[in-house]
């Protein structure tokens, strides 16, 4: 009979993390059971899993990307504020007492005198100038948000790439690029749309069907209610990140580990609403907290949410199942 060699999981149980002698031989049982629990812990498959996406992770920059499509996120508002203020002066030019007082009421929540004074000139120009700022905001967001989505692919592709330099095949013409970039953005669009719908219409057609039986007054529908809501909201997550996950990188996502990988987004990205909608009016109740609050607060909901998502593309491209076949249909050749 043949020996059977051991496999590198058994080694790796076998050695000991640390090799730490004290000459205190209490101790040094110890380190050792210490050692060899965290080694077995390690061995395990979810967690090395979990090991080589932080470490992909890092070697691929995902820090620094993170930190950049959080800016270039924050620099996307902009011109969306624009296209907004001229929307809302469209809207509200034939009413100049209504528009006066929602000015009003938006510029007196701030606290600082001058800032409110700067706010309120700077809208009142933006209404005035409605046309000019609607169609300049428009064409800005609508490069800023192709640059975006343009980054945002390139972060996610850095991530499932299996080799961490760009390839021959990674080269495009500008106007090819753009043009993906701007098909790719307008898809993303309307998974937000689908999502945010599905979210917002779910939820007023629960609290509907609880008013028309009559059953607000029963209080296990509350926990019941609040878990529903909970699932919705993570099913729309889970649609949003694997339209994701699916379209932008380049490489053939496997079926298994793209299903997990979003459905692992999509609870973290509850995760950390939930914590914003907790942290946020306790940082706007100080009074730095409320001239900066939200700003601040929107900048770390941007940079949470590029480092889950280029996180869960490492977690993807990363996957080891023997059983788990690539999705053909997922594959876009340029």
């Amino acid at each position: 009979m043949t020996e059977k060699k051991p496999t590198d999981v058994q080694h790796q149980q076998d050695k000991s993390l640390l090799n730490i002698k004290t000459g205190n031989q209490t101790v040094d049982k110890s380190i050792d059971r210490v050692s060899t629990l965290a080694t077995r812990f390690k061995a395990n498959h979810a967690v090395a899993h979990f090991i080589r996406a932080g470490e992909r992770f890092n070697d691929r920059l995902g820090s620094q990307f993170g930190a950049a499509i959080t800016y270039f996120s924050f620099l996307s508002l902009i011109p969306i504020l624009m296209v907004s203020f001229a929307a809302v002066g469209f809207v509200l030019a034939s009413n100049q007492d209504l528009l006066t007082e929602l000015i009003n009421k938006i510029v007196n929540n701030i606290s600082d005198p001058t800032l409110a004074s700067t706010l309120k000139n700077t809208v009142n120009t933006a209404v005035q100038q409605r046309t000019t700022v609607g169609l300049t905001g428009l064409l800005i967001a609508l490069y800023s948000g192709i640059s975006w989505m343009g980054n945002l692919r390139e972060a996610i592709r850095a991530q499932s790439r299996d080799v961490w330099e760009r390839n021959e095949q990674d080269k495009e013409k500008v106007w090819f690029k753009y043009t993906r970039d701007f098909i790719s953005l307008t898809g993303l669009v309307v998974a937000l749309i689908v999502t945010l719908s599905l979210t917002s219409v779910a939820g007023a057609a629960q609290a509907s069907i609880v008013r028309a039986l009559g059953l607000e007054g029963i209080e296990w529908l509350r926990p019941a209610m609040t878990l529903i809501a909970l699932s919705i909201s993570i099913l729309a997550n889970y649609l949003l990140f694997l339209w994701i996950f699916w379209i932008l990188p380049r490489h053939k996502p496997r079926k298994k580990a793209l299903f997990r990988g979003t459905l692992l987004a999509a609870i973290g990205f509850e995760v950390i609403k939930f914590i914003m909608t907790l942290t946020l009016p306790k940082l706007a109740s100080s009074p730095s907290g409320a001239a900066f609050g939200s700003v601040l607060g929107l900048m770390a909901f941007f940079y949470f949410f590029a480092r889950l998502t280029l996180f869960c593309a490492a977690w993807i491209a990363t996957a080891k199942y023997a059983d788990d076949k690539p999705i053909e249909s997922a594959t876009i050749k340029h």
